[in-house]
């Protein structure tokens, strides 16, 4: 389970880590979609997949903060869901459906990540 995780891990964070630099570096005019959104707003949502893609892959690596990584996996659901609604308001049913299938995967992260296999802590645990 534990390779598992960590490949949809990698898988994700290439992913978000593209898809929030493209928003970052691409001028306003070239990032149009189904619906307008605002130019800010678009940036925010690419430094939220910046830091949701690093939050999947340094926790762990680093083994600082590994609670850090399912909370990051619904992190990017929450990003997910909007793509999903955006999406579907502009009648773009196969990007929904890629959209949802990306949704499940950070589902999957955040749900192994936090139950299945969570991630060791560097600190050793208390002697009692």
């Amino acid at each position: 389970m534990t390779y598992a995780l960590w490949i949809v891990q990698a898988l994700l964070a290439a992913l978000f880590l593209f898809a929030g630099g493209m928003k970052l570096v691409l001028p306003l005019d070239k990032l149009t979609g189904p619906v307008e959104l605002p130019g800010w707003f678009m940036r925010f949502i690419g430094v939220c997949e910046v830091l949701g893609g690093l939050g999947l892959i340094l926790p762990g690596l680093l083994r600082i903060r590994p609670g850090l990584t399912p909370l990051a996996a619904v992190g990017l659901m929450i990003i997910m869901v909007g793509a999903i609604v955006i999406t579907l308001q502009g009648g773009l049913l196969a990007a929904a459906l890629i959209s949802l299938l990306v949704g499940l995967l950070a589902a999957f992260v955040a749900y192994g990540r936090w139950r299945l296999a969570p991630l060791p802590s560097a600190r050793p645990s208390a002697v009692r």
